[in-house]
């Protein structure tokens, strides 16, 4: 999930294409290995757990079946190559047509936990009366369930959660952009057979990197497992790289990084105002835009410009003036400088005590992404082995920098974030698929993915593909902003009527 310092690729030259393409087969349901018989570190992983259980949504009860397991990855010479761990929610009675989806979450290295117990699950992590404190989490009812529109099925991909593969030094060959969509999208497809939902509408919902995976992953269910999907949710997604990762250098990324900082600083004074984050989004794409692509200016004009940027945005006038307003870089340090306090990039109103306050550059855990969310994890080791019954020895793994360190971005090994990129591969869809349709989510002060860019893909895709097909919602809060309760039940009540056929999105909305 930390943009700021992730890496990734495509599928490696040799060996796995057979590996992990459409070759990969999947030994018929008698022939599966006992947890028993499993070789190396997938001897921990237990059989699959089915459980029953029942929820209260909007006044309803809904009962439904949970399944805690995992699928099973072979390769050409059949034997086993990895397990991929699971979690699926089905309402029962709700028929082989309920909508299914399928939803991960980023890093690259991040386990489902995430979107599980803080969005969709029936079971969510509440961080105390101040929303932030892991000390205090605990597991309560999810009032806003997904489970109540969708039947959903949380994947962990390959190195996270637990999902691992057979033999350890093979892991990294999933570690790239196309190995790891085929891999995904080869479990999704077992799903699909196994539980014959071949006739339910079929979603994809992915956060951070989950979002850019999700279009990857479409793709790949399209041409290697014959599955159409019906629509994704993208969460606080990276659509592309050359306009995030550009922010500090390039004017345009900083022109779409703006707003963010902007809607934090009024969130920071809990004053934010829909009609001056307008007007934010008009002077980033104006004068700002403009400003930053020419000369630095000097003078009067230059005295204007940092001191509304300062004001817009709570950083000093001189520290504006002296990164000429680029700003992503010096937010974190300097809105909390004169309390003592620093800034996430996770949600650029969120600030904590500065462990570091003699230093310039921001140092240390970030407050969210290794603070209070991390609680996630032992969260649902616990959930999953006292309430699932899925019980293992294996260490649940939410967050592996690891991963994300070694992730390749681009063919062989090659390439470099930057030059990520789904744009293209949205617009292909698209126009493949005539009923396909697509819902962006984003935060206002998400630093690490700025909504500004995807409203800048959304407003650059053709009518004749976008119309009524694809829209944007913004929200308060950051990168996770579902950790506010009363936005992730706005989301849910947005998400809720994209998946009704009646109620299709508004492009730019």
């Amino acid at each position: 999930m930390r943009f700021r310092s992730i890496v990734l690729a495509t599928i490696l030259a040799t060996g796995l294409t057979t590996a992990l393409g459409p070759s990969l087969t999947y030994a018929q349901d008698a022939a599966r290995p006992s947890a028993g018989s499993r070789e190396g570190v997938l001897k921990l992983l237990p059989a699959d757990a089915v459980t029953e259980h029942e929820i209260t949504l909007d006044g309803r009860k809904l009962a439904y079946t949970a399944t805690a397991g995992t699928l099973d990855m072979f390769g050409q010479d059949g034997a086993q190559t990895a397990a991929i761990f699971y979690t699926a929610y089905v309402k029962k009675d709700g028929g082989a047509n309920r909508p299914l989806t399928f939803a991960f979450n980023g890093g690259p290295g991040a386990a489902s936990a995430f979107l599980h117990l803080g969005l969709v699950g029936p079971r969510i992590v509440d961080f105390g009366p101040k929303g932030d404190d892991g000390a205090e989490a605990r597991l309560v009812d999810n009032p806003n369930s997904w489970l109540d529109f969708t039947d959903l099925v949380l994947i962990d991909p390959v190195g996270t959660g637990w999902s691992r593969t057979v033999k350890p030094d093979d892991a990294t060959k999933y570690y790239n952009v196309n190995a790891d969509a085929e891999s995904v999208a080869k479990a999704i497809a077992l799903y699909v057979t196994h539980n014959n939902r071949a006739s339910s509408p079929k979603y994809l919902l992915g956060e951070s990197y989950g979002g850019f995976r999700a279009a990857k992953v479409a793709s790949a269910l399209k041409d290697t497992q014959g599955i159409i999907i019906s629509g994704a949710v993208m969460l606080s997604p990276l659509l592309e790289g050359q306009l995030m990762f550009g922010a500090d250098e390039f004017a345009l990324g900083a022109a779409l990084e703006l707003p963010s900082l902007a809607a934090a600083a009024m969130d920071r004074r809990k004053a934010f105002d829909e009609t001056k984050q307008r007007e934010a989004e008009r002077f980033a794409l104006g004068d700002y835009l403009t400003t930053l692509a020419g000369a630095a200016p000097t003078g009067d004009a230059a005295k204007a410009f940092y001191s509304k940027l300062a004001d817009m945005t709570g950083i000093p006038e001189d520290v504006v003036e002296k990164n000429r307003g680029f700003l992503g870089n010096a937010f974190a340090k300097e809105i909390g400088k004169s309390d003592g306090l620093v800034a996430s990039p996770y949600d650029a109103a969120f600030t904590t005590p500065d462990a570091f306050p003699e230093t310039a550059d921001a140092r240390g855990d970030d407050a969210i992404l290794d603070g209070f969310t991390r609680a996630y994890g032992g969260a649902f080791a616990d959930y999953a082995r006292n309430e699932l019954g899925f019980k293992t020895e294996m260490t649940y793994s939410l967050l592996d920098s690891d991963i994300n360190r070694q992730w390749e971005w681009g063919r062989r090994g090659g390439g470099s974030r930057l030059q990520a990129s789904v744009t293209g591969d949205i617009r292909q869809f698209l126009a493949a698929v005539p009923s396909f349709r697509l819902l962006i989510a984003h935060g206002y002060s998400d630093l690490v993915t700025p909504y500004g860019v995807s409203r800048y893909v959304v407003d650059h895709l053709p009518a004749s593909l976008a119309a009524n097909r694809v829209g944007l919602k913004v929200y308060q809060g950051g990168h996770m902003f579902y950790t506010r309760s009363d936005q992730g039940a706005l989301f849910t009540r947005d998400a809720k009527a994209f998946y009704a056929a009646n109620a299709p999105v508004t492009p730019g909305d």
